[in-house]
């Protein structure tokens, strides 16, 4: 399916709930929507599933104006943050029923088709109890599978893991992005993650108080975030900004304290946390502070620092012990920094190891 938005906008009264966007939608591809909450992901979705109308502008399929098409005409299949099953039937039969309704299969085919998605959620041995028996994340699963074995051309999911354990939502991410990309499906899932959105891979629209900021492949986003807001929405920790100076040749982050890249005026140097470093290396500046917070997250470090340049956070690989209090220099190489001009748009972001 190829989805297209045109000029389309939502208000509700006079209060904008999204400003007017244009977006087409890669064809068989996952678009995340990347956004903190009230960013206008959910608005998005209901336009392009048919459940609100766009006040402005116009929504495509393959070519066909479907605006005003309400959602029982549109062939799509959405998943919520709350999770929506059929209380009666069972889970096995929820998971079922769109392969009963749609698909020109056996009971055999059907049987096995529902037994592979059990299987792929972690989900399998639930297969006879009702949902009310289910915890909530059980329950979200079933719905989860439910969407899935609808194999609809257009697949919304809007944040489908946010009510999972941590556990279970890594190991989910990498179930779906397999699945994903095993069918035809054109799918739009959106998240407060970045994590998230750099493990699905495909492209990202990044969203923000209403306004869709970027969209591209996900890695071209990620690495060249087009401005401010995009690289604050699209770091995790967040991107380090640092004030500073162009002085023709290099850029002042304080007097004596200088990163040897071009610059006019004020700008804003961008520095994700795992480029700062503990280590020298050749060309390296060095940022004096202090040790404020050490914190172990999986296999990193993420040690918080008051610098001579302000707040810095730091992603060390591997298990760091810092005393707190104690002095701590950074390392930064201007190789690896993003430099935002004073309007907030990006005039310099690194070099992608090997051209990608």
């Amino acid at each position: 399916m190829e989805l297209t938005l045109q000029g389309v906008s939502h208000r509700v009264g006079a209060e904008p709930h999204l400003y007017p966007l244009d977006l087409r939608l890669a064809p068989g591809a996952v678009t995340v929507l990347l956004g903190a909450t009230q960013a206008g992901k959910t608005t998005l979705m209901r336009l392009m599933a048919g459940l609100d109308r766009p006040s402005e502008g116009r929504v495509t399929v393959d070519g066909t104006d479907v605006t005003g098409w309400p959602v029982r005409r549109r062939d799509v299949a959405m998943v919520y943050q709350q999770f929506i099953n059929y209380p009666s039937m069972t889970v096995r039969d929820n998971i079922a029923s769109p392969l009963k309704i749609r698909a020109k299969l056996d009971r055999d085919a059907i049987r096995a088709r529902v037994q592979q998605l059990a299987e792929k959620l972690h989900i399998d041995m639930h297969l006879d109890k009702l949902p009310a028996q289910l915890s909530g994340g059980q329950q979200q699963r079933v719905a989860l599978a439910r969407a899935l074995a609808k194999q609809a051309p257009l697949m919304l999911l809007d944040e489908p893991l946010v009510n999972l354990d941590y556990k279970l939502r890594e190991e989910l991410r990498e179930e779906l992005s397999q699945l994903f990309a095993a069918g035809d499906s054109t799918v739009v899932y959106a998240t407060t993650e970045p994590a998230e959105a750099l493990l699905l891979g495909g492209y990202t629209a990044v969203m923000d108080a209403g306004e869709l900021l970027q969209y591209g492949p996900t890695a071209e986003v990620f690495h060249r975030p087009a401005s401010l807001r995009v690289a604050r929405a699209f770091s995790d920790p967040p991107m380090n900004l640092i004030l500073a100076q162009g002085l023709g040749d290099r850029l002042q982050l304080k007097p004596g304290l200088d990163l040897m890249l071009p610059g006019q005026g004020g700008v804003t140097v961008g520095v994700r946390a795992g480029a700062l470093r503990v280590s020298q290396q050749p060309g390296d500046l060095a940022i004096r502070g202090q040790v404020e917070l050490a914190e172990i997250s999986g296999s990193d470090t993420f040690v918080h620092v008051h610098s001579e340049v302000g707040d810095l956070v730091a992603q060390l690989t591997g298990v760091h012990d810092f005393e707190l209090g104690a002095p701590l220099t950074l390392y930064l190489n201007a190789a690896q920094v993003h430099v935002f001009d004073a309007a907030g748009l990006l005039t310099r972001a690194p070099e992608r190891r090997g051209g990608r």
